[in-house]
């Protein structure tokens, strides 16, 4: 199998950006208790395919997933509810643009991008055309000042 695999330099990882990874994990995992969906860090791989039907894998910082029938190992063939990418400068630019865009091919519901040096979270929904083609759009960004607003849309 041909799978177009990015490597992505990990240097500017940092325990502040873990601790973001982790933090939503241990919040969102107790509200989906008794849901059929689950939350995941970034130890899981999603493969898809892209609208051009190249193979792509991507590691989301975290994602919630309610179709995990398609799992095999750590690796699932279908696309999460949700998404979040904490950004690192290395990562910043995949994060995006490539993973935002696979993302909306997928038709991921709700991408989060999270900036922890500002304090700030970008929500992103996916506006989807009866053609299938769809696009990004800023729903909200979160910050200090409107903390009460952060929850899944």
């Amino acid at each position: 199998m041909d799978w177009d695999l990015k490597i992505t330099d990990l240097e500017g990882s940092t325990p502040e950006h873990s601790a973001v990874i982790v933090n939503f994990v241990a919040a969102v995992r107790h509200q989906l208790k008794n849901s059929t969906c689950y939350v995941y860090s970034d130890n899981v791989q999603y493969r898809f395919k892209d609208n051009q039907g190249n193979n792509k894998i991507v590691i989301p910082d975290a994602s919630i997933n309610c179709r995990t029938k398609s799992r095999r190992g750590n690796t699932f063939t279908d696309a999460p509810r949700f998404v979040m990418e904490v950004l690192s400068p290395s990562t910043e630019n995949y994060d995006r643009t490539e993973k935002m865009q696979l993302y909306c091919e997928q038709e991921i519901e709700e991408y989060w991008i999270v900036d922890w040096r500002k304090k700030s979270v970008e929500i992103y929904l996916f506006d989807f055309k009866e053609d299938g083609t769809g696009y990004p759009y800023l729903y909200k960004t979160v910050t200090a000042q409107n903390k009460e607003d952060l929850h899944l849309v």
